[in-house]
């Protein structure tokens, strides 16, 4: 199997200590997949009142990755709940959306699925009081009085490990049409038959999600895909997508209010693809479909 390599580690200050940007935002564009490495204390982290001092490492993976405007590379765990070491889970239900930028940039979006009422509208709220952790810095907090608040962070961490995994090969790419650009979906529908995994890379995909979407930064989305069905006599490939996080498209990727939401696709290779789309704020679905250019790769 193909190795992890760190092809990117910044120091605690997200100095560069070896690697280079460059080459992390290489390993995305080819559809590599992407975890950051970490180190933290104990007590400067998880509890200011505890007397342990022991380094905790941590690594994390992030499942749906971003490359804007073809340079800027931002991941986010799709799939974590809140952990609170050592002993179990947090104190709500909810999601913990992570999220990690190249220069160590952080973000987290949590929403609530719990039934508590909201004490408040969506808004920019008061930063948080973190003075017992130093080492945390918020930058902007957002809708703390709704079931689904975010904040932009920098966590002062040990270092930061970008790793990534290149065991993919595009072997298709359409436009929004589905007219194709480049590759054959034969060599997809050959490969996903023998029981290769799927990635797409969706261009634009929240385009919707700026505050004007003509003018949104370019971006590409990175999403596994579990199922595939190929329709033999049309010639059509569908794929049920993992979830995605999707947030307004900026450098660096972060969350703000009204400006994000999560669900689940279904793309086809006709450049059709099928949204349930959460809004975080009330928990409702909703359910639409959009044309995008995708490019599709296959594990080795």
């Amino acid at each position: 199997m193909t190795k992890w390599q760190i092809v990117l580690t910044l120091d605690s200050q997200r100095e560069t200590e070896s690697g280079n940007a460059i080459d992390l935002a290489d390993a995305i564009r080819a559809g590599a997949d992407m975890r950051v490495g970490t180190a933290f204390r104990h007590n400067e982290h998880i509890d200011p009142t505890a007397d342990s001092n022991e380094l905790i490492r941590e690594v994390m993976d992030h499942r749906i990755t971003y490359l804007l405007e073809d340079r800027w590379v931002a991941g986010i765990e799709n799939l974590r709940v809140p952990i609170q070491l050592p002993d179990g889970f947090g104190p709500r239900e909810s999601m913990s959306f992570f999220l990690y930028n190249q220069d160590g940039h952080q973000a987290i979006a949590r929403p609530y699925l719990d039934d508590r009422p909201d004490t408040g509208q969506p808004a920019v709220s008061p930063l948080t009081d973190y003075s017992a952790m130093p080492k945390y810095h918020e930058l902007e907090n957002f809708d703390a009085a709704t079931s689904a608040p975010s904040s932009n962070f920098i966590y002062d961490f040990e270092y930061f490990r970008y790793m990534v995994r290149s065991n993919w090969t595009e072997v298709l790419a359409h436009d929004a049409d589905g007219n194709v650009t480049s590759g054959k979906l034969n060599d997809l529908t050959e490969a996903f038959g023998a029981g290769a995994e799927v990635k797409i890379a969706v261009r634009g995909l929240c385009d919707d999600l700026a505050a004007d979407a003509a003018a949104a930064i370019d971006h590409e989305v990175f999403i596994h895909l579990g199922a595939c069905y190929y329709y033999t006599d049309t010639r059509l490939l569908i794929g049920s997508a993992n979830p995605v996080v999707r947030t307004r498209p900026s450098i660096p990727l972060g969350y703000s209010t009204q400006a994000w939401d999560f669900g689940w696709l279904m793309p086809r290779t006709d450049g059709h693809v099928a949204r349930w789309l959460c809004d975080p704020y009330t928990l409702k679905f909703r359910r639409d479909a959009e044309r995008y250019a995708m490019r599709w790769f296959i594990s080795d």
